[in-house]
């Protein structure tokens, strides 16, 4: 997707919970374990830009966790859901380009995880394997898969 500016942009993060277990993958173009998400497009919501990059970079169907509402009303107004931290960071280590990132929870109930290319990693960590420092996670996600993991796990 093209950036909306060439400085900032708006990114949905999705920390995928299931059992004891998050998922995360292996970034692309970064080379370190990121929790899935992307850019939000002009025309969705940070929680539909959420859902979406879910499904094309794991594959997985995912329920949001939090409240959202919809009402009667004429403007169609509607509470989404809130994103459970509010990130913002820079992108590239020149320091050119910053994301607001909106990590949201969420679980997957069903589906076999699978990275959008062939070949790539993803997997399921454990909250011990997240806190042992084998694996390159940054601060801010382990920090982020952890919360998800005491929050949510089963």
């Amino acid at each position: 997707m093209a950036h909306i500016h060439e400085k900032i942009d708006f990114t949905a993060s999705i920390y995928i919970v299931r059992d004891n277990t998050i998922l995360l993958h292996r970034h692309k173009r970064l080379g370190i374990w990121l929790a899935p998400g992307g850019h939000v497009e002009l025309d969705e919501d940070p929680t539909q830009a959420a859902i979406r990059e879910a499904k094309e970079e794991t594959g997985l169907d995912v329920d949001l966790v939090g409240e959202s509402r919809e009402y009667d009303s004429i403007y169609g107004a509607r509470d989404l859901v809130r994103p459970r931290f509010l990130n913002r960071h820079f992108y590239d280590e020149a320091r050119t380009h910053e994301h607001v990132d909106l990590a949201f929870l969420a679980r997957a109930p069903k589906g076999e995880a699978r990275h959008e290319e062939a070949g790539k990693e993803i997997r399921w960590f454990t909250k011990a394997e997240l806190e042992s420092g084998e694996y390159d996670i940054v601060a801010d996600v382990r920090h982020h898969a952890l919360v998800a993991l005491e929050e949510l796990a089963s």
